[in-house]
Order: structure tokens, then C-alpha cells, then sequence
């Protein structure tokens, strides 16, 4: 079943990669996460950072990202419990589901291990999803 899950992620993510008109057609999948809620919110699902072929990166929220609401929601990079907000990658466009966010070039992923959904106007986390390595 853990097989067959992983095949179908790792479908899905092409194909949304390939969606995304900066990157390659294809890419691996180098690091996966789980949000957990911050500050009294309830943020939830699966997370995936991608390493495109064209050594580019993007962030994957699964179908199955939940974010209770909240004011001025971001998307970035964390380490060890601290957001760092030249990691920004945007605003959330939905509470919930599949949304895709573009690492700029000058962002290494390597360089961090959580991702955030960030309240910029309270300067609060309202979720982190620890990153690790992915594993088939």
C-alpha cells in the first residue's frame, strides 16, 4: 500500500510540475513534511519540496492542506524554529488544497529544514511542517 501510495504521489507531483512553466518536465522529490498548527491555528496536510531538472525548486502543497484562515497567509523556509523571511514565496492563493509555489534562484533548499505558512502582518507562524529527506 506504502508503495503504491508513493508511485501515485510522485505521479501527481510530475505532473504538476510540469505545469509550472519555469521548471522541467520532470524533477525529484528531495524533501516531505506535515503541518502542524502554531499560535492557536489549525494547519494541517502534506508538504513536498521538488528539485527541478533544470536545478530549480518548488514547494508542494498536497490536496490535503488544510489552513483554518487567517490574515496576509505566506509560504516560506524555516531552520531549527526560525522563519526566515527572504524565503518568502508568496501568499497562499487557498486555505485548502494543491497549490504550487516557485523557489527563487537565489533560495538554496538545502539551506533549510521546515516550511512555514507565515502571518506577515502579526509576524507569527501559523503552521511548520519539519522537513526530511524523502524516502520510497
Amino acid at each position: 500500500m506504502q508503495t503504491f501510495l508513493a508511485t501515485a504521489l510522485t505521479s501527481a507531483v510530475i505532473a504538476v510540475i510540469a505545469l509550472v512553466p519555469t521548471t522541467a518536465s520532470a524533477g525529484e522529490m528531495s524533501m516531505t513534511g506535515t503541518f502542524t498548527g502554531d499560535n492557536d491555528h489549525i494547519t494541517t496536510g502534506g508538504v513536498s519540496v521538488v528539485k527541478t531538472a533544470n536545478g530549480g525548486a518548488v514547494v508542494i502543497l498536497d490536496t490535503n492542506f488544510s489552513l483554518d484562515g487567517a490574515p496576509d497567509p505566506k509560504v516560506g523556509f524555516g531552520k531549527d524554529g526560525a522563519y526566515a523571511e527572504i524565503t518568502d514565496l508568496g501568499e497562499l492563493t487557498q486555505n485548502t488544497g494543491l497549490q504550487v509555489f516557485v523557489v527563487p534562484a537565489s533560495v538554496n533548499v538545502d539551506d533549510y529544514n521546515e516550511v512555514y505558512i507565515w502571518c506577515e502582518q502579526f509576524s507569527v507562524s501559523l503552521g511548520k511542517a519539519d522537513l526530511a529527506p524523502y524516502s520510497n
